[in-house]
């Protein structure tokens, strides 16, 4: 029998939060995060904020000044590179392994994760498209059949899900775009045709991977 979960703590619930706030792109790159002002929005003591902030600089999502506050840490573009190369070797290796029978059903799943794409799109939906379009892509490492691969492509999906909430005015620039590669892509993960589907994700990404105005401007990039 397992053990229930109990309430998060104060310090839990306040770090994630934060997080999100961050991930999603409500704490821009540069922004001072106060304790005070933390506390009151979240409905909690400074304390509990304190040690949620002391964990996202231990992960490199905020630079802590004592006495001033925390600064919100952006991506810088070897970030950003590194991030691209990863996600291309991981969706590109798994799908060239990837076994007929599952490339057929993840295909036709995406059909439907597309359309759902294209309706985020027409209601300038960012939050919407940049959730499914982390779907769409852990959907390729799938495809490879590999527990390993899948748990080194979760690693990447909080800076992947940062970057594109920093990019989102680019995102919506290049939306017909960014439906028509997706369409490619998943054109050559059914027909089994590996190479040509790297070559698409190649362009893709490097389209799609370059870092907005707010992120190159906002200091060092956050790391591990």
């Amino acid at each position: 029998m397992s053990a229930k979960t109990g309430p998060l703590s104060a310090a839990e619930r306040t770090y994630q939060v934060i997080r999100r706030q961050i991930l999603d792109g409500g704490h821009a790159p540069g922004t001072m995060l106060g304790e005070a002002a933390l506390a009151t929005e979240i409905g909690v003591s400074r304390t509990p904020v304190r040690v949620a902030l002391a964990r996202l600089q231990d992960e490199g999502w905020i630079r802590i000044y004592p006495k001033r506050g925390a600064v919100v840490q952006g991506i810088d573009e070897r970030t950003i590179a590194e991030l691209a190369d990863a996600r291309y070797l991981l969706e590109t290796t798994a799908v060239e392994r990837a076994p007929e029978a599952l490339r057929q059903r993840l295909a036709s799943s995406f059909d439907e994760l597309i359309t759902q794409q294209r309706a985020a799109f027409a209601e300038a939906d960012v939050a919407r498209f940049i959730e499914l379009t982390l779907e769409f892509h852990r959907g390729f490492v799938e495809a490879g059949d590999s527990q390993v691969m899948l748990e080194m492509y979760s690693l990447l999906s909080d800076r992947h899900r940062f970057a594109l909430f920093m990019n989102s005015s680019h995102l919506l620039a290049r939306c017909d775009e960014i439906i028509a590669e997706h369409e490619k892509l998943v054109e050559h993960l059914r027909s089994g045709d590996a190479a040509a589907f790297a070559d698409t994700l190649r362009g893709h990404i490097a389209e799609n991977s370059s870092p907005s105005q707010g992120a190159r401007e906002a200091g060092p990039g956050f790391g591990p």
